[in-house]
């Protein structure tokens, strides 16, 4: 009888240890009231300090009118967190990246990709990020953003950088110091 309690009292201490690890289980996993997961908690993280970064350069790009922001919106049954707004200063109203105009969805993207290597190169001290290559794009932009795009390209490339730009844009060509066609 003696044993068949401590056998009972060890099961007991067993199941609220087991009780323990299955609620941190499903918290990692995403199962608790925000729905997200430990590796989204993280990502957001990385991802608000890329849209600081992007944030700089941004801001030169649109004249001072756009900024990005991260999202809550859900879409669908999908976890939150990862999605971009953006805040247009002129009108004070935040709206989804994806009603950006062609050129203006470049200048946002050309600055999220330079603001994720600046972030990778600061967490990760080792890795520089010396070479970079831009497909297309330009021809959505008119001729002021294409200079401001130019001007932010050259600052790259004087900073070490190598930039690599894929187009067919003529004003982009006699900008670049050298050419293959």
């Amino acid at each position: 009888s003696t044993k068949l309690k401590a056998n009972a009292e060890q099961i007991e201490l067993l199941k609220e240890q087991l009780s323990k690890a299955v609620h941190l289980y499903d918290m990692v996993r995403g199962q608790n009231g925000q729905k997200i997961s430990f590796e989204r908690f993280v990502q957001m993280g990385y991802l608000e300090q890329v849209t600081i970064a992007a944030n700089e350069r941004l801001r030169y790009l649109s004249n001072n009118q756009y900024y990005l922001q991260p999202s809550d919106r859900k879409e669908g049954n999908a976890q939150s967190g990862l999605s971009l707004d953006i805040l247009d200063s002129f009108t004070g109203q935040a709206r989804d990246v994806k009603s950006l105009s062609g050129g203006e969805k470049f200048n946002a993207s050309l600055s999220l990709a330079l603001g994720m290597a600046d972030v990778i190169q600061s967490i990760q001290g080792s890795v520089h990020i010396e070479t970079m290559f831009i497909d297309e794009g330009f021809g959505t932009l008119d001729e002021e953003s294409l200079q401001k795009a130019i001007d932010t390209l050259i600052d790259l490339q004087q900073s070490g950088r190598i930039i690599g730009v894929i187009s067919h844009v003529e004003e982009l060509k006699k900008a670049m110091p050298a050419i293959l066609e």
